[in-house]
């Protein structure tokens, strides 16, 4: 009892210093937030329309704050308070107007120029430093959205019948489609059907490349090799057979051929034979005899 008693208080001990932490940590962000940032008071002499809690405070483009407050002070004065950076350049001459995100977005206050050496903002009764919208400036901002507006009208108005026709013509598209669904349909199940015999024919190719590269042998050769490697042999065969052939010939037709001249020159051989002839046979020389041991040779 006492073990698990020690583990309860350790672990009670160990979440009560993870919750402190968290807790000096967001109280000193907060202080740190406060510290960096003044509250600043925007008075728009008429409409300030868009406005709201959380819109954005931008000085030459680039968020320096933030809107917390927005409420009228008579019927032709909004006051909006809002928590700006104290590294903000904010003087007194800077010019303060509206700026939306795009046609209908919300609305921000817009922080603009101002001289370095000017005087910093003069501070209200209460002691928040105050500036005052210049109303050329919300006038000029809201003559802009309705000339845009207008032109916008005036587009549509001027374009009144095309923009009928348009309509016209994606309604009878759309029912021409909707009459046409089930041809549409057929078709894309045609084209499925092609896309489908296209793949059976390319694994067909596919199997007939693997058969040729099979028949090859590859790299090892197969039967193909072995197949045009006799055909080489053979026709090496019969090159050597051949020259051979020639040689005989050759020496065949010399043979006639001096058999023919002989033939020519001497065409009684034909009849009679090699005997036979037009001179006479010359006769046949003595053997020389040889004497006697002990004489002398006459």
């Amino acid at each position: 009892m006492e073990t698990r008693a020690n583990f309860v208080l350790i672990g009670a001990f160990t979440l009560a210093v993870i919750a402190a932490a968290f807790g000096f940590v967001l109280w000193f962000q907060s202080l740190h937030a406060t510290k960096a940032r003044s509250p600043l008071r925007v008075v728009f002499e008429g409409p300030a329309a868009g406005l709201r809690n959380g819109g954005s405070v931008n000085f030459n483009g680039i968020r320096v704050g933030e809107v917390i407050s927005v409420k009228l002070d008579n019927p032709r004065r909004v006051v909006a308070l809002a928590m700006v950076e104290n590294n903000a350049p904010i003087r007194k001459d800077t010019l303060v107007g509206l700026e939306f995100q795009g046609l209908t977005g919300v609305a921000a206050i817009s922080l603009k120029g101002g001289e370095v050496a000017a005087p910093a903002v003069p501070l209200d009764e209460d002691g928040v430093p105050t500036l005052t919208a210049d109303p050329k400036a919300l006038q000029d901002v809201t003559e802009s959205i309705r000339a845009t507006l207008q032109n916008i009208n005036k587009v549509v108005a001027d374009n009144q019948e095309a923009v009928k026709n348009s309509l016209l013509n994606l309604e009878t598209f759309t029912a021409s489609l909707a009459r046409n669904s089930e041809k549409i349909d057929n078709i894309m199940l045609k084209v499925n059907d092609v896309m489908g015999k296209a793949d059976g024919v390319m694994g067909k190719t596919d199997n007939l490349m693997l058969g040729l590269n099979a028949l090859a042998g590859g790299k090892d050769g197969g039967e193909l090799f072995q197949a045009v490697k006799s055909i080489r042999e053979l026709a090496d065969d019969f090159d050597k057979r051949s020259g051979a052939l020639m040689a005989d010939g050759r020496r065949t037709l010399g043979d006639i051929s001096r058999a023919v001249n002989n033939l020519d020159k001497n065409p009684t051989r034909l009849l009679f034979g090699a005997g036979s002839g037009s001179a006479p046979a010359e006769p046949p020389k003595p053997a020389p005899v040889t004497p006697p041991a002990g004489q002398k040779r006459q």
